[in-house]
């Protein structure tokens, strides 16, 4: 009896994964998940209410950054960067200055 039961239980089940695609087992939904939902609403709008009112204003957060010398830095440290990234410029002349070993004074 308890064999006939498994094996008719299969029927009952969507074809293909039991998850995914037309034929899916749709789950019902509970309580949990409803409060799970409200929760991440919830820390959203913390959020969204902390961007709304920083604790700096736009004038204060830029003569901040202008008092520390946040951009010089930030330029002086592209500036690194590039002589890093970049070789030196050289000239033709600085290339082929090692010809000119023989030549003669006047």
């Amino acid at each position: 009896m308890k064999l006939t039961l498994c094996l008719f239980r299969r029927n009952r089940l969507p074809n293909g994964h039991i998850f995914r695609g037309k034929d899916r087992l749709v789950r019902k939904v509970e309580p949990k998940h409803l409060r799970k939902l409200e929760q991440n609403f919830a820390v959203e709008e913390q959020n969204m209410f902390y961007l709304r009112h920083p604790y700096l204003t736009e004038e204060e957060s830029h003569g901040h950054a202008k008092a520390l010398g946040k951009q010089e830095a930030r330029k002086k440290q592209f500036a690194d960067t590039t002589k890093r990234m970049f070789k030196e410029d050289v000239t033709l002349y600085e290339r082929l200055q090692h010809l000119r070993v023989k030549e003669g004074w006047d």
